[in-house]
């Protein structure tokens, strides 16, 4: 699939760091054109003169999933500059760590403004324009939690059980426009957001009920990112793709000893 999507243009929001930055390299190095969005416009600078170091084309935007006056911004300065949005790689996101009697109702919007409504205004307002050019693709980004729940990010957890029913609500409404969206729910992936947290001992018990007692790479997402955005996912629309690594067997489960090998 190394050229499977040149000619294609694809927006990547939250892609200064972590997954968003690794799928735009993905992506570009499967033939697209890359747009780049978040805040942070001077990383996104360096990813974009990175891509374009490596032989791809890339453009930065920057984005605030939390406004819709950006979001229509960002959308028509992608569209002006890259001339088309075939793929969208819905990634922004964040969560916020504190228990329910902790968390104040800024803590909450923060969380569902970015990770809900941020996603559901940035695939309305492209998804319209992939409608005039006869169909696209849309990722959402979920996550292992839609499906689980842990103490300290009840909030993230609800949102990302949002984000799937939304995408089964965006691909019935779409799918006469040929457009089709789907979603993917990586496990818990070695990213800087979560360093912290899975060297202390509490991530490390976590870890150490994974099936194969490690976090995943981002790099491990690679594949089924480019099904759900190739012709190959033409005839997948309203999917929640779990690629966890057989976390979800092990991880939320009581401790218990591990069998003898």
């Amino acid at each position: 699939m190394a050229q499977e999507l040149e000619g294609k243009v694809a927006l990547v929001t939250g892609a200064s760091q972590g997954l968003g930055r690794q799928f735009a390299k993905t992506l570009a190095g499967a033939g697209a054109t890359i747009v780049v969005a978040s805040r942070r416009i001077d990383a996104l600078d360096e990813l974009a003169a990175e891509i374009t170091s490596d032989g791809g084309t890339a453009y930065a935007v920057r984005l605030d999933v939390t406004d819709v006056a950006s979001i229509d911004a960002a959308v028509d300065t992608a569209i002006e500059r890259a001339g088309a949005i075939d793929i969208l790689v819905n990634n922004a996101g964040l969560t916020v760590n504190r228990l329910i009697r902790d968390t104040t109702p800024e803590d909450f919007d923060l969380v569902m403004d970015t990770n809900v409504r941020g996603a559901f205004f940035v695939a309305k307002r492209v998804a319209a324009h992939m409608g005039e050019r006869g169909g696209g693709k849309i990722v959402n980004l979920s996550s292992i939690l839609a499906d689980f729940v842990m103490p300290g990010v009840s909030a993230y957890c609800m949102s990302k059980t949002a984000v799937s029913q939304m995408t089964r609500a965006m691909a019935l409404e779409w799918a006469r426009k040929n457009i089709q969206v789907n979603a993917l729910a990586p496990g818990f992936v070695d990213t800087a957001i979560n360093a912290e947290f899975f060297e202390s001992p509490a991530g490390q018990q976590i870890i150490g009920r994974f099936p194969g007692q490690a976090l995943q790479q981002p790099e491990n997402l690679d594949s089924a990112l480019l099904l759900l955005v190739s012709s190959q996912s033409d005839h997948m629309t309203g999917l929640t793709l779990r690629v966890d690594d057989g976390q979800g067997l092990g991880a939320f489960q009581a401790a218990r000893p591990r069998p003898t090998d």
